[in-house]
Parts: C-alpha cells; sequence; structure tokens
C-alpha cells in the first residue's frame, strides 16, 4: 500500500512554515547591515521595488515547481525535465540537496552563536562570569557545544513531520517572533540618538537610487532574503493541497518576509545610531565597521552600556536571532530528510538522524578548519550556488519544461503575460544578480 504523503493542514501553517524558512539571519542581520551600508532610505525603496520585480516571481517559481510535482527537488526538477533530459533536472536537484547540506553546515554553527549569546544574559544577572566569557567567547569549544546543540534542536522538530512539527512549531515561533521584534522596537524608539536611525532609514536620498552598487544589492538581498535557491521552498510547495491557490499563498509569504525584513531595520538602524550616541564606534569611512562585529559587539556593547535593563534586552534580542535561526534550518534539513524518505524508502526517523549526523561532520569540519573554510563554504554558496539555481529555475519552468507546465500553457490573461516576464525578463534580472555577486566583492 502506498505511503500516504504527509502535508501541511492550514493556509496559515504553510505561510508561517514558509516565511519562517524566508526569515533568518539574512533578514535580521543582513538586510540591515547592506541598508545601513548602501543609504538606508534609498536601499529600502530600492529594495520594496525588486521584492516585486524578481524575488516575488523566483519565490512563485520554486513554489511552482514543487507543487506541481508533489514531490521534493530532485524528484520535482527530474519530472520538470522528462522530455529535455532528465539527468540534468535530477543532477540539479542533487546540487540543490548538498547546497542544503552546505548551508546547514555553516548556518548552524552561526545559529549556535545565538543561542550562546541568549544565554550569556542569564549568567551575567546571576553573575557567573567564567560562564559569560565562554558564551561570549570565540572558541573551538564553544562551538562543538551549541552547533550540536541547534541540530538536535531542529531534529526535534523535524521527527514529528510537517503536520505535527514543523507546520505546528512555525505557527507557535513565529508570532513569538514578531512580538519580539516589535517590543524591542519600541524600547529602542524611546532611546537617545533613535530618532535618527529612524530618519535615516525611512527617509531615502534619492539621489542614490539610480546607483548601480545599490540597485544590484538591493536585488541580491531581496533574492536571498526569500531563502531561494536551495529548495526549501519547492519542498514546502510540495507539502500544499494540489487545488491551493498558489499565487495568493506566494503574495502572503513574501509579504510576511518583507515585512519581517522592515522590521528588522526599524530595529538595527536605530539601534546602530543609539551605539553611536553612546560612544561606540560604528562606522568608519561611512561604512559599518565589519559587518560581523555588528551583532556580536556592536550591539553587546550598546546593551551593556544600558545597565541592567541591557541584560534583558540583549536577552530578547538573542532570542529572536535563535528563533529565527531555528526556522531557517528546519526548511533546509527537511530537504534531504524528504529525499532519504521518498526516494530510498526510509523511516522519517532513520532520515532525520542521518541527515543531521551529516551535517554535524561537515560543521566539524568547518570548526576544524575554521580560518579559511568558514569563509570560503559561505562565499562559494551565496556567490555562486544560490544565483545559478535561481537562474536555473526561471529557465525550467519559462523554457524546458513543456508537458503538465500550465503556465506556458496559458493563452491568455494574467497568467499568459506573468508567463512571459517569467520567460524572459526574470533570467536577465538574475543573471545581473549572478554577474554582479561573482564580479564585486
Amino acid at each position: 500500500m502506498a505511503q500516504v504523503r504527509d502535508g501541511f493542514q492550514s493556509r496559515l501553517g504553510f505561510v508561517l512554515a514558509a516565511a519562517g524558512a524566508a526569515v533568518g539571519l539574512g533578514n535580521i542581520w543582513g538586510f540591515p547591515t547592506q541598508a545601513a551600508n548602501h543609504g538606508g532610505g534609498a536601499f529600502l525603496l530600492a529594495y520594496f521595488i525588486v521584492i516585486f520585480l524578481l524575488a516575488l516571481p523566483a519565490l512563485y517559481t520554486e513554489l511552482y515547481l514543487g507543487h506541481q510535482a508533489q514531490a521534493n527537488p530532485v524528484k520535482a526538477l527530474k519530472m520538470a525535465w522528462q522530455e529535455r533530459n532528465p539527468k540534468v533536472g535530477a543532477g540539479a536537484g542533487y546540487l540543490g540537496l548538498g547546497g542544503a547540506i552546505v548551508m546547514l553546515s555553516f548556518y548552524s554553527i552561526v545559529a549556535g552563536w545565538m543561542l550562546a549569546h541568549s544565554i550569556e544574559p542569564v549568567t551575567t544577572f546571576m553573575g557567573l562570569d567564567a560562564v559569560s566569557q565562554f558564551l561570549t567567547g570565540d572558541s573551538m569549544m564553544r562551538n562543538f557545544v551549541f552547533t550540536p546543540l541547534m541540530l538536535l534542536l531542529t531534529a526535534a522538530i523535524i521527527l514529528k513531520g510537517v503536520k505535527s512539527g514543523i507546520e505546528i512549531w512555525s505557527r507557535r515561533l513565529m508570532p513569538v517572533l514578531l512580538l519580539l521584534l516589535v517590543c524591542l522596537i519600541a524600547y529602542m524608539a524611546t532611546l537617545e540618538g533613535a530618532s535618527e536611525g529612524f530618519k535615516a532609514y525611512l527617509i531615502p536620498d534619492f539621489s542614490k537610487i539610480t546607483d548601480p552598487d545599490l540597485i544590484i544589492a538591493a536585488m541580491g538581498q531581496a533574492f536571498f532574503s526569500l531563502s531561494l535557491g536551495v529548495g526549501c521552498m519547492m519542498i514546502y510547495g510540495s507539502y500544499l493541497k494540489p487545488n491551493e491557490n498558489l499565487p495568493k499563498l506566494t503574495f502572503s509569504v513574501a509579504m510576511l518576509d518583507t515585512g519581517v525584513a522592515f522590521l528588522a531595520g526599524l530595529l538595527i538602524i536605530p539601534a546602530i545610531f543609539v551605539a553611536q550616541q553612546n560612544g561606540v564606534e560604528v562606522f568608519q569611512d561611512g561604512k559599518l565597521v565589519g559587518e560581523g562585529r555588528l551583532i556580536f559587539a556592536i550591539l553587546p556593547e550598546l546593551f551593556a552600556s544600558m545597565g541592567q535593563i541591557g541584560i534583558w534586552v540583549g536577552l530578547t534580542f538573542f532570542v529572536l536571532m535563535s528563533i529565527a535561526s531555528l526556522t531557517s534550518t528546519i526548511s533546509s534539513t527537511e530537504i534531504p530528510v524528504s529525499f532519504l524518505v521518498e526516494n530510498h524508502g526510509m523511516k522519517r526517523k532513520s532520515a532525520t538522524w542521518i541527515v543531521t549526523l551529516v551535517i554535524l561532520v561537515c560543521s566539524s569540519l568547518i570548526i576544524l578548519n575554521f580560518e579559511w573554510l568558514f569563509g570560503l563554504v559561505i562565499n562559494v554558496f551565496t556567490r555562486y550556488q544560490l544565483p545559478l539555481m535561481g537562474l536555473f529555475y526561471f529557465l525550467t519552468v519559462g523554457w524546458m519544461w513543456r508537458r503538465g507546465n500550465q503556465l506556458l500553457l496559458a493563452t491568455g490573461g494574467k497568467q499568459y503575460w506573468f508567463a512571459q516576464y517569467l520567460k524572459f525578463v526574470c533570467p536577465i534580472l538574475m543573471t545581473a544578480v549572478f554577474v554582479n555577486v561573482v564580479f564585486n566583492k
């Protein structure tokens, strides 16, 4: 008897899960950093424009591939390329599968840092200075403690499946994330210097809008912030019921993700100016002093300058970051787990522990060779794989997939014009993003 495939039971559950997959460190860390380095309000305006021009169609394309196939990315892409060369489609699926493992191998390390920093305010409050120094220090031992811990948290949710694990926990974690974000913004707005940050973020300098570097940076950030190009959205799309309104759900996911990125900017940009008001060195030559220092040095210095209240503000902030990390690791882990379950007939429990073990081994290799391997893995993944896979999805839906492709079969109306946009315009825009990330640092 064929096994009944798990899936989302409600539209809200899907939207929160898919938005959770997209909402991660790229939104709460990467987006405000890009905004601070590219003109604040000007970057925000450009970002909103390219969300509609590129990221929204890319999100729809990836969800559409999974939704039509009702299968994991390897199967879905193989089916889409069935009439051309199924090996090419399957090969791209395997590349995405490998990319998910690679992403998890470094993302779990960074997520572990967030988890450690979320515990540190508690140990500081209790006067455990040695423990606090361990939690915030850059040590191999800390990585080997908190990376497996984050992997175990992820595995505990994945083990329960889509309906009982991913959907339920997304419905719990995402509202908490939004609540914490809004509370932190409200508190930050009361501090001296925050008003300058709000002005820099919300009032665009229109003279910067035409800056090619700003436009391309906004295109890249919009694409990466939606967690596109790995297969997360494809697998989540495959768990939707066949008769769901995919365009409406795509729009809901994109707007929730964009909303979180916008709110993250409302928190981080004013926080930067508050830190500067308190004597923390933030900018040098008009750029942030070290992007990594924003989260692990500048903001902790700000929290420390607040006295007792700063302990709780820091706790809230890093709990927020940990939740954002967890919602992303869940979606990426589901990709290889679903592959083992569907393509190799494994039980979910066995598949989850095998994937977790593989990721732990890969993460351990990075930790042991951190100085040169960590940055290399991140650069190869973000600068090459993500934009290339996004381009591949556009070409698949627009040019290579014929049988069963309802978009290409459409002969009139909005669906036809959208199909033409996916076919001709989106590949050009995606190529521009790829060229930029490869040839510009």
